[in-house]
C-alpha cells in the first residue's frame, strides 16, 4: 500500500494533537469494530475556530486525516468547517489508498460531531447538520466501495 509523502508527514508529525481544556465543543466518533476512534476539541470565538485539537486512536491514516482536518478548519468559521468534506481531507493529503478512505469520512464526521455539540449547547441551528446523528454507529465501511 502506497501512502503519499503528506500522509506520512501528518502521521509521523501530526499537527494539533491533544486536548483543549474548557473546549467550546467536543465531538467523538468512531467504531470499535474497526478500531478507529477520533475525538475533536474546538475553541470557538466570535463564530471562528481559533483552536482545534484531536486525539485519535487508530491506524496511521486515521491519525493523518485527523491532523489534516484540524489544519483545514483552524481559523475558519463554524459554517466553513461544516462544509469540510472527506474528499477535501483526502485531496489535501494527496490522496489515500481506497481501503483507507473511511478514515477521511471519520475525520469529517468528527468535525461535524463537535459542531453538533456546540450547536446543541448554544441553541444554534445549522442546515448542514440536518439528519446528522453523532451517536450513529458510524459503520462507515458501508458507504464506500472497498477492495481487499
Amino acid at each position: 500500500m502506497m501512502y503519499s509523502d503528506k500522509v506520512m508527514d501528518h502521521f509521523t508529525n501530526p499537527r494539533n494533537v491533544g486536548e483543549i481544556n474548557n473546549a467550546d465543543a467536543v465531538g467523538q466518533v468512531g467504531n470499535a469494530k474497526c478500531g478507529d476512534i477520533m475525538k475533536m476539541y474546538l475553541k470557538i470565538e466570535d463564530d471562528v475556530i481559533v483552536d482545534v485539537r484531536f486525539k485519535t486512536f487508530g491506524c496511521g491514516s486515521a491519525i493523518a486525516t485527523s491532523s489534516m482536518a484540524t489544519e483545514l478548519i483552524k481559523g475558519k468559521t463554524v459554517k466553513e468547517a461544516l462544509n469540510l468534506t472527506n474528499k477535501a481531507v483526502a485531496e489535501a493529503l494527496d490522496g489515500l489508498p481506497p481501503v483507507k478512505m473511511h478514515c477521511s469520512v471519520l475525520a469529517e464526521q468528527a468535525v461535524k460531531a463537535a459542531i453538533y455539540e456546540y450547536a446543541k449547547e448554544n441553541d444554534l441551528y445549522f442546515e448542514e447538520l440536518e439528519g446528522f446523528d453523532p451517536d450513529d454507529d458510524h459503520d462507515h465501511h458501508d458507504d464506500i466501495q472497498e477492495e481487499y
